[in-house]
């Protein structure tokens, strides 16, 4: 997962790498088995064709980058833990994939040039972002004009915000805060974002099993919503 910027980065980014590095085999298994009506929605949304050249920011153990890639021109996945890029690495060998590239960084300062992709994606990263708002920033900046941004993320109600963010933070020290659609939305018009659409999903989490020890015996559901806009 990613990264951030501003005085607690540096801290921050290593508790991400630490985390990361030590989940790497099992969150490729929830990425692996993730929902997929979400995976579905993201192809929907952002329409991948054979011309395209696509960025996945954050894009973890490389499950989402290796199904675009058997649809577009290249892919391009960059994620700040190396134990998650050699994990993707393997995924597309697996799959005998020969047209996407890995990079090793930090997303808030993206090594690319200019208007370098026609798709920039991430998904499940904002979370772990402390400056979010300048990760968006440089993913409309490496879009080509006319392309497309796509973000999938958890949106709790705004009602619910606090709560969610306070037990996220007890189940995972690299989380960070969940934005509402509405903040996200906005940041993204306030970018200079158009023709923005948004859709939305329920995926619940058995908080028995990820919280054992903290909140045994309760359930909730979380919504993810995808975001798609043409910078």
């Amino acid at each position: 997962m990613e990264s951030n910027t501003g005085t607690n980065a540096i801290p921050h980014n290593e508790t991400v790498i630490n985390r990361f590095t030590k989940q790497a085999k099992e969150f490729f298994h929830k990425s692996h088995n993730s929902n997929q009506y979400g995976l579905n929605l993201m192809l929907k949304l952002s329409n991948p064709g054979k011309e395209d050249t696509v960025l996945d920011v954050a894009c973890g153990p490389g499950i989402i980058a290796c199904e675009y890639a058997k649809l577009v021109n290249h892919v391009t996945g960059i994620d700040l833990t190396p134990s998650l890029i050699e994990r993707a690495k393997h995924v597309q060998k697996e799959q005998g994939l020969n047209n996407i590239e890995w990079r090793v960084g930090d997303v808030s300062n993206l090594p690319f040039s200019d208007e370098s992709f026609s798709i920039v994606m991430t998904r499940a990263s904002f979370h772990h972002i402390v400056d979010r708002k300048r990760v968006l920033e440089e993913m409309i900046r490496v879009c080509k004009i006319g392309g497309k941004i796509l973000v999938v993320e958890v949106t709790p109600d705004n009602d619910k915000k606090e709560a969610f963010n306070h037990v996220e933070k007890l189940r995972e020290p690299s989380y960070t805060n969940a934005w509402t659609l509405e903040e996200l939305t906005k940041t993204m018009k306030d970018l200079g974002a158009v023709n923005i659409g948004s859709e939305r999903f329920d995926l619940e989490m058995d908080l028995e099993k990820n919280l054992t020890s903290l909140v045994p015996n309760l359930k909730t559901k979380t919504k993810l919503s995808t975001f798609q806009t043409r910078s």
